[in-house]
């Protein structure tokens, strides 16, 4: 078999994976379906109703052959209009959107500054086109600014964060914003995780901290989380979506983003928008429950447990998955050390949250 001894010494260290089908008779904490809308039947109803309408059932091509619809506009347009952007592109999936942004804006000359827990798909985008990437230490202004120091005539400087850190579920320092508007350097900022979970309009962490849009910002989000549906987007000034839409071989070569996807997602910015407040206070409340029965204080709805093991966390994951708690058992090499990674999401209760904290409680807390 070609590749025996790999996947031998996978199972040894504990990092071997499979593919389990969904068992919805399970309590979620998994899914990074934040909001619970993967389950809210009215906006699949609404989106049906309104498709149906439609001649066409899907995009059919490339949005620059014959793919883009009004659809699409449409949910640009409100997209930028809620979170302050002058343009915007959607896309096929946030993997997708990573790898349009690096591969197309680091040119020859420039520099890509990346914290080191930047998602997987940027890392991999920096590998493209023999890019010329510098890792800083995580969530580290000081060097961040180094690196600034250090190359002082770069063409062009992208730096590539994100809003909310996917496995330790920590928020960005806002001094990048700084840093990068002192420098004009160009700011990719990865909201895929805080989206639609803080901010005063739920907007993440540009709304989060009330961050001024400027034409070297660029904000990147996703559809299957918070609003869940599928794709993702990218926001930025008038030039920037100009040129990737020119150069982003995911723009180019891909066909549009399905039409569903698409408006269930707009449902879905709408559904925010209107129930802001009460999304808001149940958020704020499951993180109290966090707090209380964990000692564990979230920026988002990201909860990490470090449990140090492979094999241990996905023992544990096994043993409250058999007492009806789905949960993420996180492994190596995603993580530097195992995590048992719980979602408080609003998809499941306050109550049921609360239960499965304590159970985690009897695992982790001695």
């Amino acid at each position: 078999m070609y590749y025996e001894n790999e996947l031998r010494a996978l199972k040894r260290s504990g990092r071997y994976r499979t593919r389990e089908v969904a068992d919805n008779t399970l309590l979620d904490f998994a899914s990074n379906d934040y909001l619970g809308l993967s389950h809210n039947k009215e906006l699949h109803t609404c989106t049906c109703q309104e498709l149906s309408t439609l001649e066409l059932n899907s995009a059919k091509a490339s949005m620059l052959v014959n793919g883009y619809h009004q659809i699409h506009y449409d949910f640009e347009r409100a997209l930028c209009g809620a979170n302050g952007f002058e343009e915007g592109v959607i896309l096929g999936s946030g993997f997708n959107a990573n790898i349009a942004l690096i591969e197309t804006l680091v040119r020859k000359g420039d520099v890509l500054f990346m914290d080191e827990k930047y998602h997987a798909s940027g890392v991999l985008a920096s590998n493209l086109n023999s890019v010329e990437v510098y890792f800083f230490a995580h969530n580290s202004m000081c060097a961040l600014k180094d690196l600034f120091v250090k190359f002082p005539h770069a063409k062009r400087v992208v730096v590539a964060v994100e809003g909310i850190y996917s496995m330790d579920g920590d928020i960005l320092n806002p001094e990048v914003f700084d840093i990068c508007d002192e420098h004009d350097a160009i700011l990719i900022v990865d909201e895929a995780h805080s989206s639609g979970v803080i901010g005063e309009n739920l907007m993440g962490v540009y709304d989060y901290y009330n961050i001024a849009i400027k034409p070297n910002h660029i904000k990147m989000g996703t559809l299957g989380k918070a609003y869940g549906s599928f794709g993702a987007y990218i926001l930025a000034s008038s030039h920037i979506v100009e040129f990737l839409i020119n150069r982003a071989k995911p723009v180019i070569y891909a066909t549009a983003l399905s039409l569903y996807d698409t408006l269930l997602a707009h449902n879905a910015l709408r559904y925010m928008q209107e129930n802001k407040e009460d999304i808001k206070r149940e958020i704020e409340f499951r993180q109290t429950v966090i707090y209380e029965e964990l000692g564990i204080k979230i920026d988002g709805l990201i909860v990490p447990i470090v449990i140090d093991d492979n094999k241990k966390v996905i023992e544990i994951k096994n043993e409250l998955q058999n007492l009806g708690f789905g949960v993420g058992g996180i492994r190596q090499p995603t993580v530097p050390k195992a995590i048992i990674r719980l979602i408080a999401r609003l998809g499941q209760s306050s109550d049921e949250l609360r239960v499965l904290c304590k159970k985690i409680a009897t695992f982790v807390i001695k």
